[in-house]
C-alpha cells in the first residue's frame, strides 16, 4: 500500500525516480534497525508485496547481494541470472528469473541504514554505466541523509509492513474516456481486468468476472489472489513473479472449481498488470500448466508449489551453521509458505524437549509452554516425537481432547506438531500454528513431513556445530593468558579476535613473560587451520615458549621447533619471539615464517622490521632462527601481529602491512588500549575478517634501574 502519511513519502519518491532514471523495472529499499540483524523489506515499487513476501527478511550478515552490499558499503552488480548463479547460487536458487540488479548500501557518514536493490528485466552490460552508478550513489546518500535527519528528530522510519511506492501517472483518463475505455472492454469476447502495482483490482470487465465467478463490485478493489483464492497458488505465484520482475508477457491455464478450466495472460509495465482470461476446452492448441490429461485425476497447483517449498528450504539450510540460524532461516521460510502465523522449535535433551527458537509468541507467553518431560504424553510435541509420527489438530476442538490448555493459552486455531528425526533417533520438534482453524490436505500434510525430515537433519548438524563451536572456543580461551603480567617501565595492550566466518576456531597467540626485574619476553604465533587440533597445538607452542623464555631468541623457536617435529601434528606454525631489555633499550627479535613487527619511534617515524627470514615451527628439526637487534628507547612501540590483521582476498600484502604502519603511526599519543582497538579495526577490508586476529602492543616508558 502506498505509504500515506506515513513519513516514508520522501523515500517513496526517491525509490521512484531512481528507477524511472536507471531505467530499472523494480526498485527496494531494506532497513536495519539499530543493532538488529535483519534486513527489512520497507518498501518497493513495481512489484506488489504477493512478489516479495520471501524477501520481505534478508538476515544480517548472512550471504547474498543485498547482505554484502550492507555489509562491505560497496555496490554490488549482477549482469545476469547466470552471475547471480555463479556468485550467489543460494539467492539464484529462490530468484529464478532473468533479471539483472544492483545492490548499494543506504548510509551517512559511519552509520548504515539498510540498502537499495534496482532489477532490470533481462541481462544487461557486465559493468554498470556511470550514469546508473551515479543515479544509485545519489539516491543511496539521499535517502542516507533524510533518515538520518529523521533519527535526529526521534523519528526513526522503519514501518512494520512494507508497502508500494506508485511511481506518478503520465496522464489520468477523463470521464468520457474512461467510460469509452469500459465499453471497449465489455465488446470483447475474452475477459480483461487491471492490476495495480500491488496487485489490486482496478478494473474487470463483465465477460471476467462471469469467467472467474464473481462480480465486479466484489471483486473491485481486493487483490487478485485474495478475490480468487482458487487462483492463489505455485503456478500463479511463479508466472507472477516471472511476469512483473522479467517485465515479459507470461500465461497459465488453472482449474477454476469444479471443472473449468481457464486460461490467464498477464502483461506488465511499470504501473501494474493487464490480465486477459478466456476459456479452455481439450480442443484448446494452448499446452496448459497443471492441467489434467483425459481420465487423469485433476492436479491443483499445489504440488508443484509445495515442491517449490521443499527446494527452498533445502537451499536455505545449506547454510544454517548453528541453532538459531535454523530456527531463523525456517520460520522466515514456513509461515509464509504455508500461511501460519506461529512457530516454535524445541530440541531434544536428555529426558525433555528445551524451546530453542520462536516467531510470533511473546517469550512470557513460551515459558509457561516448555515441555515437560517424555514421560508426559499428554503433549502433543512428546507424543509427536515419541511416536515419531506428527499430529494435525485442524480447530481448537480437535486439540481440547489432548491439551486444553494450549488453545487457551495461545489463542491459536489449528496446529501442526511435526517430529524431527534424524538416524532415527530424536532431534527435536517443530511446531507451526494458525489464527483460524486450517483443514490440512493430504498433501499439505505430505510436504509438511518432508520439511520436518529437513529440519531435523539441519538441527541434528546444527547441534552438533554448537558443542563443537563451545568446546573449541572454551579451550582456546583457557589456553590465552587471562591478564598480562604487570611490568615496572612497559605499558602493553592485547588484543584477540576470532574469525568471524566458519564453524571452527585458530591457533592464534600471545604471551608476556617477565623473565627478571628488567627483562621481558613477548611471543605471538599462529598455528595453521581452524579446529581444536589447532588450539591444542597452540598450547602446546605457548608452553615450549613458556619452557624457554630467557634464552637466546633463535634457541627459543630451535627447541620449540625441535618439540613439534618429535610430537608430529600434521600442522606448521609461525612465530615471533621478542626478548627485551628494558635498562638497556634494546629487544632481540627471532621470527619462524611469521609476518614482519611494526617499530614507531619516539618521534613518530613507523617502520616494518624485515627480520632474516626463519623456517616455520614444525618442519625441520635442523632449522636455525637467526636473531636481530634493534633499539626499543622509551616512548616507541613494538605492534606484533598475525596474519589475520593484513592477509584479505585480493588485496596485496605489503600494501595492507604500510596502511597499518600508517594506522600506527597516527596513533601518536593514543593511550595503547584505544590505539590497540584503532589497529585492529582500521582496514575495512578485514571486517567481517576471514581469519584469527591477535595483537600484541609493547610501549616502553621509562629507563628502568
Amino acid at each position: 500500500m502506498p505509504a500515506t502519511d506515513s513519513g516514508m513519502e520522501p523515500l517513496d519518491a526517491l525509490l521512484c525516480t531512481a528507477v524511472r532514471e536507471a531505467g530499472a523495472a523494480t526498485g527496494l529499499v531494506y532497513l536495519l534497525p539499530p543493532g538488529g540483524q535483519v534486513l527489512r523489506l520497507a518498501m518497493m515499487t513495481g512489484m506488489p508485496p504477493k512478489v516479495a513476501e520471501l524477501w520481505e527478511r534478508l538476515r544480517f550478515p548472512a550471504s547474498g547481494p543485498l547482505a554484502d552490499a550492507v555489509g562491505e558499503r560497496r555496490l554490488v552488480w549482477l549482469a545476469s541470472q547466470a552471475e547471480l548463479a555463479r556468485r550467489y547460487p543460494r539467492t539464484a536458487l529462490v530468484w529464478p528469473y532473468p533479471v539483472a540488479l544492483a545492490a548499494a548500501p543506504i548510509t551517512s557518514g559511519t552509520i548504515v541504514w539498510g540498502g537499495l536493490a534496482l532489477l532490470w528485466p533481462s541481462p544487461r552490460r557486465p559493468h554498470l554505466s556511470a550514469h546508473d552508478r551515479a543515479v544509485i550513489g545519489s539516491t543511496c546518500d539521499r535517502m542516507g541523509a533524510f533518515l538520518r535527519h529523521a533519527a535526529a528528530d526521534g523519528h526513526p522510519r522503519v514501518p512494520e509492513e512494507p508497502h508500494v511506492a506508485a511511481p506518478p501517472r503520465v496522464w489520468t483518463a477523463g470521464p468520457v474516456q474512461a467510460q469509452a475505455a469500459v465499453d471497449f472492454a465489455d465488446r470483447l469476447p475474452e475477459g480483461c481486468c487491471a492490476l495495480d502495482v500491488a496487485g489490486r483490482i482496478t478494473f474487470l470487465n463483465a465477460t471476467a468476472a462471469e469467467l472467474v465467478g464473481g462480480s465486479v463490485p466484489e471483486l473491485l478493489g481486493a487483490p487478485l489472489w485474495e478475490a480468487l483464492p482458487w487462483l492463489d497458488g505455485p503456478v500463479f505465484d511463479d508466472r507472477y513473479r516471472a511476469a512483473v520482475l522479467g517485465h515479459r508477457p507470461t500465461s497459465f491455464t488453472v482449474l477454476r472449481p469444479p471443472d473449468r478450466w481457464l486460461s490467464f495472460q498477464l502483461c506488465p509495465d511499470a504501473s501494474g498488470v493487464s490480465v486477459r482470461v478466456s476459456p479452455t476446452d481439450d480442443t484448446d492448441d494452448t499446452a496448459p500448466i497443471d492441467r489434467p490429461g483425459r481420465g487423469a485425476d485433476i492436479a491443483t497447483p499445489t504440488r508443484s508449489g509445495r515442491l517449490y517449498d521443499l527446494m527452498h528450504l533445502a537451499g536455505a539450510l545449506t547454510e544454517a551453521v548453528g541453532v538459531q540460524d535454523v530456527v531463523e532461516l525456517t520460520a522466515d521460510l514456513v509461515l509464509p509458505a504455508f500461511g501460519a502465523q506461529g512457530f516454535v522449535l524445541s530440541v531434544a535433551e536428555g529426558d525433555r524437549l528445551r524451546i530453542v527458537g520462536e516467531r510470533g509468541y511473546p517469550p512470557e507467553l513460551l515459558n509457561r509452554l516448555d515441555i515437560p518431560a517424555f514421560r508426559d504424553d499428554t503433549s502433543p510435541s512428546v507424543r509427536a516425537v515419541t511416536k515419531g509420527a506428527p499430529l494435525f489438530f485442524a480447530s481448537p476442538h480437535e486439540l481440547n481432547q489432548l491439551a486444553p490448555h494450549i488453545p487457551r493459552l495461545t489463542k491459536r486455531a489449528a496446529w501442526a506438531f511435526l517430529p524431527l528425526l534424524a538416524s532415527g533417533h530424536p532431534v527435536g520438534c517443530c511446531v507451526v500454528s494458525y489464527d483460524r482453524p486450517h483443514d490440512f490436505t493430504p498433501d499439505e500434510r505430505a510436504v509438511l513431513t518432508s520439511l520436518a525430515g529437513l529440519i531435523a537433519q539441519a538441527l541434528d548438524r546444527a547441534r552438533l556445530y554448537d558443542a563443537e563451536h563451545q568446546l573449541a572456543h572454551g579451550l582456546q580461551s583457557g589456553l590465552l593468558p587471562a591478564s598480562l603480567p604487570t611490568v615496572p617501565g612497559l605499558e602493553v595492550a592485547a588484543r584477540y579476535l576470532p574469525t568471524a566466518r566458519g564453524m571452527d576456531i585458530g591457533g592464534d597467540f600471545y604471551d608476556l613473560i617477565r623473565c627478571d626485574a628488567t627483562t621481558v619476553a613477548a611471543a605471538i604465533g599462529d598455528v595453521q587451520g581452524h579446529s581444536v587440533n589447532a588450539a591444542a597445538l597452540m598450547g602446546q607452542v605457548r608452553t615450549a615458549v613458556h619452557a624457554t623464555a630467557g634464552a637466546h631468541p633463535g634457541e627459543v623457536l630451535a627447541r620449540t621447533n625441535r618439540l613439534l617435529t618429535d610430537l608430529d601434528p600434521g600442522l606448521f606454525t609461525s612465530c615471533l619471539y621478542a626478548h627485551i631489555d628494558l635498562a638497556h633499550h634494546v629487544a632481540h627479535l627471532a621470527t619462524a615464517g611469521h609476518p614482519p613487527p611494526l617499530l614507531r619511534h619516539p618521534d613518530g617515524h613507523t617502520e616494518v622490521l624485515h627480520l632474516p627470514p626463519g623456517l616455520l615451527l614444525g618442519i625441520d628439526p635442523g632449522a636455525d632462527y637467526p636473531a636481530t637487534e634493534i633499539p626499543l628507547p622509551p616512548g616507541a612501540v613494538l605492534a606484533l601481529y598475525t596474519d589475520g590483521l593484513v592477509e584479505s582476498p585480493g588485496v596485496d600484502l605489503d600494501d595492507a602491512t604500510a596502511r597499518l604502519a600508517d594506522q600506527l603511526a597516527q596513533g601518536c599519543g593514543q593511550p595503547m588500549d584505544t590505539l590497540a582497538d584503532a589497529l585492529v579495526h582500521h582496514d575495512p577490508h578485514t571486517d567481517p575478517h576471514s581469519d584469527d586476529i591477535a595483537l600484541l602492543l609493547l610501549h616502553p616508558q621509562s629507563v628502568v634501574g
